[in-house]
């Protein structure tokens, strides 16, 4: 704890990432439910979010990708309060792991706790022998493309991907040396 100006005392903020586990799926589900309504409202349509939502953010879905050994789940923990989320996997391509999500509530944004997720996906990559981290980002998501930028990321190629239900993702895969 700190003294604040008039002598209260401020606890300082906790932040760490750690495994995500069965028992937080459902707080996962949430707080991935809240930051896509309010981050894609201008860039998809709602009906593609909630299809999206419906596809990406089951608990057994969820559950399924925790018993994998190719992939991983992890949780931004803020004073032990999730905040935001990151998953990626090791890609069919040798040597290659793919950033599938990665989230931070907007409350929370512009602190570097994206970093910190991104930090933690880079060095499993690397104990993996990885020397590519890739993702897709939907092209008008002009604040993510300016972070992965920021972090060392690149355009690689543009792609239209259908995804079922009269919807497709508009993306631009952007590749990071590990």
């Amino acid at each position: 704890m700190r003294e604040a100006g008039g002598g209260r005392r401020e606890a300082a903020t906790t932040v760490r990432v750690a495994p995500l586990a069965v028992a937080d799926i459902e707080r996962l589900i949430a707080l991935a439910g809240e930051i896509w309504r309010r981050h894609y409202a201008d860039i998809i349509s709602a009906a593609q979010i909630e299809y999206m939502l419906k596809q990406r953010y089951t608990a057994e879905a969820l559950r399924e990708e925790l018993q994998r050994k190719d992939l991983w789940w992890d949780q931004l923990l803020v004073d032990a309060r999730m905040a935001g989320f990151a998953s990626y996997f090791l890609t069919r391509n040798a040597g290659e792991m793919k950033l599938d999500k990665l989230y931070v509530h907007h409350d929370h944004q512009r602190k570097g706790y994206g970093g910190m997720l991104l930090d933690r996906a880079l060095t499993i990559a690397r104990a993996y022998g990885c020397d590519t981290l890739m993702l897709a980002v939907n092209k008008h998501n002009r604040n993510a493309i300016a972070a992965y930028e920021k972090h060392g990321f690149w355009i690689a190629e543009s792609v239209v991907t259908d995804i079922g239900g009269g919807f497709v993702m508009d993306d631009y895969v952007m590749m990071k040396d590990v």
